[in-house]
């Protein structure tokens, strides 16, 4: 049995960000990229802004609700207010389980329909697409007041290998 080829790497892309303000507009622009099926990894320190990204997210598509941190309820979707596909955010953080806990959120069955984005996926989400979004965002460790931050995103797959990811840095 051959081994599954590796998920091609639509190349990456190197951004700063020095407020929070540009982290959600990054996240209105990359909703714009978006359509439903698609599935964002989110990487990073505590604070480094991935929920902040994901309310940009948010807003770019139009969604229901404040989008904030999914922390405590793992899971939580936002339906579009318009005919765009719902937002359904997860923070995996407190799931030590894998893709076992990953499957009982049933993300499986939601991906075909809705946009989803995942907080600490790393080790539980890739086996659900091997087309997907990896946004990696580095802050500088130890001065807190420091709002600079280094995103790289990563487009895996033949869904983002045609999609021109440099329109994120307009």
């Amino acid at each position: 049995m051959e081994a599954p080829a590796a998920p091609h790497n639509a190349g990456d892309l190197e951004l700063t960000v020095t407020s929070p303000e540009q982290m959600r507009e990054l996240g209105r622009r990359l909703a714009k990229l978006l359509r439903a099926g698609d599935l964002l990894m989110l990487s990073g320190e505590l604070g480094a802004g991935k929920t902040t990204l994901t309310r940009g997210l948010g807003e770019g598509m139009g969604v229901r609700g404040a989008v904030t941190s999914p922390t405590f309820v793992i899971a939580r979707v936002h339906p579009s207010l318009g005919d765009g596909p719902p937002l359904v955010h997860v923070d995996a953080y407190r799931l030590s389980g894998g893709l076992d806990e990953m499957e009982d959120l049933d993300l499986d069955v939601s991906l075909p329909e809705s946009v989803i984005v995942v907080e600490w996926g790393e080790g539980k989400v890739e086996e659900l697409t091997e087309e997907r979004l990896q946004v990696v965002i580095h802050r500088a460790v130890g001065d807190t007041t420091d709002e600079v931050r280094h995103v790289t995103v990563t487009g895996l797959g033949e869904r983002w290998a045609a999609v021109d990811l440099s329109v994120l840095s307009a």
